[in-house]
C-alpha cells in the first residue's frame, strides 16, 4: 500500500514477498519480487533504497512502535523458481502424456 503512494515507475508490478523484523527492532529485511522476475532485480532495489527514508517515515506514521526499525530490501527469487518448476513439471506432464499416447496400439 505504501509503496504505491511513490511516483516511481521503475517500481511497478513489485511485490513485497516477505518482511522479517529482528527482535531489536533495528532492522526489517523486506524481500521484493517483480513480474517481469530478476533482470529487473538492480533497478528495483536502488528504486526502494532511494525512497526508504520516505517510506520509513510513512510507516512510522502508521505502525505505533518505540523505535521503528531501518529497511533492507532483497530481492526474492522464489516467484521465478516456482514459474520455472511449475514450467519443468508441465513439460515432463506433456511428454509423459505424448509417450502414453504413441505406446498405446493403434
Amino acid at each position: 500500500m505504501v509503496i504505491k503512494e511513490i511516483a516511481d515507475p521503475r517500481l511497478d508490478g513489485i511485490s513485497i514477498t516477505d518482511v522479517k523484523v529482528d527482535r531489536e527492532l533495528a532492522y526489517a529485511d523486506i524481500f521484493v519480487s517483480a513480474v517481469e522476475g530478476s533482470i529487473r532485480s538492480k533497478e528495483v532495489i536502488n528504486s526502494l533504497e532511494h525512497a526508504s527514508g520516505f517510506l520509513r517515515k510513512s510507516l512510522s506514521d502508521r505502525i505505533e512502535l518505540r523505535v521503528f526499525p531501518r529497511l533492507r530490501f532483497h530481492w526474492d527469487p522464489t516467484p521465478e523458481r516456482a514459474d520455472h518448476i511449475e514450467t519443468l513439471l508441465a513439460s515432463i506432464k506433456a511428454e509423459s502424456a505424448s509417450k502414453t499416447k504413441n505406446d498405446q496400439p493403434h
